[in-house]
């Protein structure tokens, strides 16, 4: 098990290098208003139940600046002599608390190994932050993400408030930057596309794995704990959580329960991938558990099929972002036709509201990237983005019949029905390149692949 099946699994990209994020430093700090201060609030530790907490995950602002990866810290950039400075702070090593926890890099850790000007401790940051905004004209803050820091900046910002009525000094805006970030965040570079092509192939060799193991009668935890297992042997962990749907499970999107039994004959649905120094795969794949598509479930998954090969045929660059979208509800609208599932008559009452959307009701595609659901805005100036090299997207179509729904009357024949393709795509100077090509989806290969484990 977990072997690659092909895929090499075994020279993992390096992580983005310093030299990297201090470009990536430079270039937001660019942006921001001349005398401002930029502060970036790594997550806090999530407590799930009583005194046992879920992994820590570092805020993707966080790693795309710093690479820092533990909690209570916060990064500040602002202005030196004309320059600009980045300040990391961050706990002081504790024994006794490593102990417990794990060994911390504190103050000298932070400076040996991350690009940083100067690591101060977390304990001076109150003292600092009212210094600081005292002199600067603007202050770059996402509010929310820590309490603490949050009531740090409003009694800073309350004082130099009360220091401007009398002297005219201290901010006067507060200000968002998860614009910026995002805007720099859609184009990745060629160390974050190395990241995220080996995270599709673990992805890869994951899915296959969970196919090889299918069988008649298997259960949803079962598929799980295959998939997951080949992101943890390949040094990785999911980038959501996964969805297991089976028969019916299959028709709900955001399925999480995975805790049933597929029924021999029933199609599964597969949506998991993993994540690499912070970057994200995201793949799904529908398949039957016996191995052998029925007539209904092949043409199904035939119309599903090609409408992700027509979307992601209109993934290249100068074309907005929705064509993929648009490519792939004419396919599906035009199949459900033939079937005589939508009622038409003609094409265009077919993808109507009213139509279509019962049984295809999300969009096509998302950025993907330290995110799965990645940052930067869709409609700028409420016009659709246009595709350039360097952005990846998921082009994911899906069809869904599922019998528990009261709002609509499912034909028998495709009651129970869940099916959705999904794949991700960089988009190239002369095109798109999937990056999870590797893992199989034609109804050939599928029927070739599934329960020869």
């Amino acid at each position: 098990m977990f072997d690659g099946h092909g895929l090499d699994l075994s020279n993992p990209p390096a992580k983005v290098g310093g030299a990297e994020l201090r470009a990536r430093q430079a270039e937001i700090c660019s942006k921001l208003e001349d005398g401002s201060v930029l502060l970036i609030v790594n997550n806090p530790e999530s407590v799930r139940s009583a005194d046992v907490e879920y992994p820590y995950r570092s805020n993707s602002n966080m790693l795309y600046l710093v690479g820092w990866e533990a909690p209570d810290a916060v990064a500040c950039f602002h202005q030196v002599d004309g320059g600009w400075q980045t300040r990391l702070y961050v706990p002081p090593r504790n024994v006794e608390k490593e102990t417990w926890t794990g060994i911390r890099p504190g103050l000298e850790g932070a400076e040996e190994h991350y690009p940083i000007d100067k690591a101060v401790s977390i304990d001076d940051i109150e003292e600092d932050l009212a210094a600081l905004l005292t002199i600067c004209k603007s202050a770059y803050h996402v509010r929310g993400l820590s309490e603490s820091v949050d009531k740090i900046l409003d009694s800073a910002l309350l004082e130099v408030t009360r220091e401007r009525q009398r002297s005219g000094s201290g901010p006067q805006n507060l200000l968002d930057p998860r614009p910026l970030l995002g805007e720099m965040r859609l184009i990745k570079s060629d160390a974050e596309v190395a990241q995220m092509r080996h995270a599709a192939r673990i992805a890869s060799a994951a899915h296959i794995e969970s196919m090889r193991h299918g069988s008649g009668n298997c259960g949803e935890h079962q598929l799980q704990a295959i998939i997951e297992g080949c992101f943890k042997n390949n040094c990785s962990q999911w980038s959501y959580p996964s969805i297991v749907g089976g028969g019916d499970n299959a028709t709900i999107l955001h399925y999480h329960e995975n805790d049933s039994e597929i029924a021999d004959g029933d199609l599964v649905l597969i949506d998991a991938g993993c994540e690499v120094n912070g970057y994200a795969s995201d793949i799904t794949r529908s398949w039957p558990v016996n191995g052998k598509f029925s007539d209904n479930q092949r043409a199904i998954y035939q119309i599903v099929l090609d409408a992700e090969e027509a979307a992601i045929a209109e993934c290249k660059p100068g074309v907005p972002y929705d064509a993929p979208h648009f490519a792939a509800r004419k396919v599906m609208a035009q199949g459900l036709l033939d079937l005589g599932i939508l009622e038409g008559p003609t094409l265009e009452d077919a993808l109507s509201a009213e139509q279509l959307s019962l049984y295809f009701m999300h969009n096509t595609s998302h950025w993907l990237g330290l995110d799965v659901h990645d940052v930067g805005v869709y409609r700028p100036d409420d016009e659709p983005r246009l595709l350039e090299a360097g952005m990846v997207l998921t082009i994911e179509p899906g069809l869904y019949f599922g019998a528990w729904r009261p709002d609509i009357e499912i034909d028998e024949k495709w009651a129970g029905i869940g099916i959705r393709i999904e794949d991700d795509v960089l988009i190239t100077t002369d095109g798109c390149d999937v990056l999870t090509k590797d893992c199989p989806k034609t109804v050939e290969d599928l029927e070739a692949i599934i329960g020869t484990a």
